[in-house]
């Protein structure tokens, strides 16, 4: 009867939610509180990457917050400070004047050694040159040397397609050497001939199809040149004694020549030199003068002209001495090459271009070219 009774208990109380452990005290099933659900771990974001976009909650009319990321200053490192060498040079110039003339530090130091043996020995024998010749013997052998590449401008005027002042130069070679006693006086470029002197050459040739100076060189035997003139000049030089021979074949003529004409280009550019050297930058102005003449005589040949322009050497030149220039040079403001072109009436005239430098004093084997 009790075991009845305790049985239909149990089951009683199994029905109302309670928990019954054989053996242990019996507890409600509304006291046992759930276990706590774990709290997941936060992973901080990179400061470097966005945050993910929220997803609004449904019942949210706002849109989710945007999280913009954020990034810890830098410090700023101090700069250090160079010190500067009070000595040091800082090159700042032209790349123009820097590709012109790659190797200004060994030209100028030739330039420097060339102007002291010229104050040393050449100066006073261009200057007894001058002093101790009269002016007519001068030009006359100014002259005579300036008839002889007389072939070159011939043969540079052919390959330059311009027919017409080849012939003309012929022709000049031809009056002068007959009527000029072997070219002694210019008789061509007078009345009734008119024919007047034009330096060219293989150098102009060459820049008169397009191809550029090169660097710029001063060697201590030729003076003020660049690359594409010394190949020209050198070509030109040998172009007379193949095509007359003897006696311009002979050392003992070519050389004595060769050293005349290279004294009277010197006596002749006397006043020109002293005014460079008392410039602040001669080397600069010797440089400058040299191209600037090529320059001018290139520019001629496709008729764009450089007034006050005149041949480095040649019957165009003013010989020193007291006649005025106008008298001595005729055509030394005049346009040193091809057809004349007109300049624009309003365009005004532009200062006359100095007188351009000349070479040192050089024996070379062949005469030397009026350029």
């Amino acid at each position: 009867m009790l075991l009845s009774v305790a049985a239909t208990g149990m089951m009683l109380m199994a029905g109302q939610g309670e928990v019954v452990d054989s053996g242990a005290p019996m507890v409600p099933a509304a006291a046992v509180a759930p276990a706590p659900a774990e709290t997941p771990q936060t992973v901080p974001a990179d400061p470097l990457q966005p945050a993910p976009a929220q997803t609004p909650a449904p019942d949210s009319p706002y849109p989710p917050p945007v999280v913009l990321p954020t990034l810890s200053p830098i410090a700023e490192q101090p700069k250090e400070e160079v010190p500067v060498d009070p000595n040091a040079i800082v090159v700042t110039g032209d790349t123009g004047l820097r590709k012109r003339d790659p190797f200004a530090a060994i030209n100028e130091q030739s330039f420097e050694a060339v102007q002291a043996v010229d104050k040393a020995l050449i100066e006073p024998v261009a200057k007894a040159y001058n002093k101790g010749l009269p002016r007519p013997v001068r030009k006359g052998l100014r002259n005579f040397f300036s008839n002889l590449g007389e072939p070159v401008v011939f043969a540079a005027y052919m390959l330059q397609f311009k027919p017409g002042k080849a012939f003309e130069t012929a022709g000049r070679f031809a009056i002068n050497t007959t009527l000029g006693f072997v070219g002694l006086f210019d008789v061509a470029k007078r009345k009734p001939f008119n024919l007047p002197y034009r330096p060219n050459g293989l150098a102009n040739t060459l820049g008169f199809y397009g191809v550029g100076p090169g660097p710029y060189m001063y060697l201590p035997l030729v003076g003020p040149t660049t690359l594409r003139d010394i190949i020209g000049d050198t070509v030109d030089k040998m172009i007379l004694p193949f095509a007359v021979g003897k006696p311009f074949t002979q050392p003992t003529v070519v050389i004595p020549m060769a050293v005349l004409d290279q004294l009277g280009e010197r006596a002749a550019f006397d006043e020109r030199i002293q005014a460079i050297r008392s410039d602040d930058n001669p080397y600069g102005s010797y440089r400058d003068l040299y191209l600037n003449q090529r320059k001018a005589e290139i520019e001629a040949l496709h008729g764009r002209y450089t007034p006050g322009v005149t041949p480095v050497y040649g019957p165009g030149l003013r010989v020193p001495g007291k006649d005025k220039p106008a008298a001595d040079a005729p055509e030394a403001a005049a346009p040193v090459a091809a057809e004349p072109a007109p300049a624009p009436a309003a365009a005004p005239a532009p200062e006359p271009a100095p007188a351009p430098a000349p070479k040192p004093l050089m024996v070379q084997p062949l005469p030397a070219d009026p350029h």
